[in-house]
């Protein structure tokens, strides 16, 4: 009888230490990841030039703001960080934006532009804003990249309800489309040029492709746009008797196969060749016959595993270029195994370092933040000739973010989300002010950054909008602007009030004299401050993010 309650204990103690040998290890240290990355760039990318030097806390602030919320900081925020002594202060900030409800949203938009600018289907805007939602929560709440990934892979359903449906119904649904989307975004491959012939300038055969679209036959994206019932759903059939059926008018691909064949190039009303699901990457495959849910399930699973190549490294190069202002990789979007790395030993240090963390996507913030070339200071972009990532590289700030900076700055309540009804963008004859906004300024986030430019319809919507206009006004005092000339009686004090307020930052002395100068000149202090606001507003450094 004695026995029993040391037997009993016996088992109790084996049974917590086996759960707590089962705990997920810590994620690695990312002060100490972004050591180690400072160290293995300086070995990957050697130079006999100095490097840039570090910014100081102003530039830094703002770099920070925009970088993880998309907005300016304030006056206030200026001041209360540059008075702050700490010195850790700079990740203090970086811990203390991440948990901002801004950083979901600012990213979560920046991904929705990234599936939205590639899609094959016009009428995939009528479901952008619950994609943008479902971004939005998912970086929001901190959701791993490897289960963002997952979700959106097996997505199906109302996806005007679930945001995740949102890549296949951008890519109508066709197995070919969508695979090579899925490649693209989450393994930084892109495959999609070996669809109809051996990659021209990569490894991939047209067999492998063909083998990733095995995984997608029998899904569909059925959109019915009726006066009493619209939808926009995607459907994944098992049952051989819902194979099939005629096309119709409001569907973009009716049904669905049962499986995938590649067509015959040479016979082309031939049903072609039945491809089995082989994931390129990884060698891992299925058999023909398995039912829907298994195979975008296993895909997504190998896809975003330890041992694949491209799936952390993919995020990782993405992530980087967004802050460094360059890839290890560029495109952003092409890692390909015959792609030239820029730094290969610190990419795959630190997509190593990501995998450990589980993908945790504020960790990868935080260490890409805190190293040396994130705080470096801006430089044009390299000559190809000379070594990268000696300094970081200005970039042009996305549409959401120009639109929303301008509307802060002016004090303006800013145009609301196109978001939960999928049909706010139509409202007023398709004259939303973001949307129109976005069709101006945006651009492909995964395209160079050397190749995004400035544009004379830009220079046009900023010159002759009428919300920018009523808001630079400042002879009522119902604007911002005509609130501080109320307030300030001092034109430098003016001029202070205006860079902090624009630009994040104080005025250099030069600047001050011309501005003072320009005032002077036009001997009428609201109508020479309406001018230094607007100048300011279309100038290059509120328009980039330095």
């Amino acid at each position: 009888m004695a026995a029993r309650p040391f037997l009993a204990l016996s088992v109790i103690f084996l049974t917590c230490a086996t759960r707590l040998s089962a705990v997920e290890p810590a994620a690695p240290n990312p002060a100490a990841t972004a050591k180690e990355v400072d160290r293995l760039l300086a070995a990957d990318v050697p130079t006999s030039s100095p490097p840039a030097p570090i910014v100081d806390d102003q530039t830094f602030l703002r770099r920070a703001h925009l970088d993880i919320l998309g907005e300016i900081p304030k006056p206030s925020e200026v001041t209360t960080f540059l008075l702050d002594p700490a010195t850790d202060k700079r990740a203090k900030l970086v811990e203390k934006l991440l948990a901002d409800p801004r950083y979901g949203r600012n990213w979560g938009r920046y991904f929705r532009d990234v599936v939205m600018y590639r899609k094959t289907e016009d009428r995939a805007f009528l479901i952008q804003g619950s994609m943008q939602d479902y971004l939005i929560r998912s970086f929001t709440e901190n959701k791993p990249w490897n289960q963002i990934a997952t979700d959106m892979i097996t997505a199906s359903g109302d996806a005007m309800e679930k945001g995740e449906c949102g890549l296949i119904v951008a890519q109508q649904g066709q197995p070919e489309e969508v695979v090579a989307e899925v490649s693209r975004i989450f393994m930084g491959v892109q495959i999609q040029c070996a669809q109809c012939h051996d990659h021209p300038w990569d490894r991939w055969k047209r067999e492998q492709f063909h083998e990733l679209a095995a995984f997608f036959p029998r899904v569909a994206s059925r959109v019915i746009l009726g006066q009493d019932n619209r939808s926009i759903t995607v459907v994944a059939n098992d049952s051989p008797f819902q194979f099939g059926g005629r096309r119709g008018n409001n569907n973009m691909r009716f049904r669905g196969t049962p499986e995938h064949y590649m067509s015959d190039l040479k016979n082309p009303e031939s049903k072609g060749t039945l491809m089995t699901p082989v994931l390129f990457a990884t060698g891992d495959k299925l058999d023909n016959g398995t039912k829907d849910a298994d195979r975008r399930g296993k895909l997504a699973e190998w896809i975003t595993k330890k041992d694949n190549p491209y799936f952390a490294k993919a995020f990782v190069n993405r992530l980087w270029g967004e802050l460094c202002g360059e890839g290890f990789y560029e495109p952003l979007d092409d890692l390909g195994p015959d792609r030239q790395c820029s730094a290969p030993k610190t990419i795959d240090y630190l997509a190593g370092e990501f995998a450990e963390s589980n993908y945790d996507v504020r960790w990868l913030f935080r260490a890409i933040m805190q190293t040396e070339l994130y705080q470096r200071q801006c430089r044009v972009r390299h000559n190809p000739e000379e070594p990268p990532f000696q300094a970081n590289v200005a970039q042009r700030l996305r549409a959401d973010v120009v639109l929303d900076n301008i509307y802060i700055v002016l004090g303006i309540k800013a145009p609301e989300e196109e978001t939960g009804n999928p049909y706010a963008m139509m409202r007023g004859g398709n004259r939303n002010v973001r949307f129109v906004f976005n069709a101006v300024f945006g651009y492909d986030p995964s395209q160079r950054r050397d190749e995004i430019l400035g544009s004379i319809p830009q220079s046009l919507a900023l010159m002759n909008s009428p919300q920018l206009q009523n808001g630079l006004s400042g002879k009522t005092i119902f604007t911002d602007l005509g609130r501080t000339l109320t307030r300030v009686k001092d034109d430098s004090a003016m001029v202070d009030e205006l860079y902090l307020g624009t630009l994040g930052r104080e005025p250099t002395a030069k600047e001050r004299s011309t501005c003072l100068g320009y005032v002077k000149e036009v001997n009428n202090r609201v109508d020479a401050f309406e001018d230094l606001q607007w100048a300011l507003l279309n100038s290059t450094e509120f328009l980039y993010r330095n």
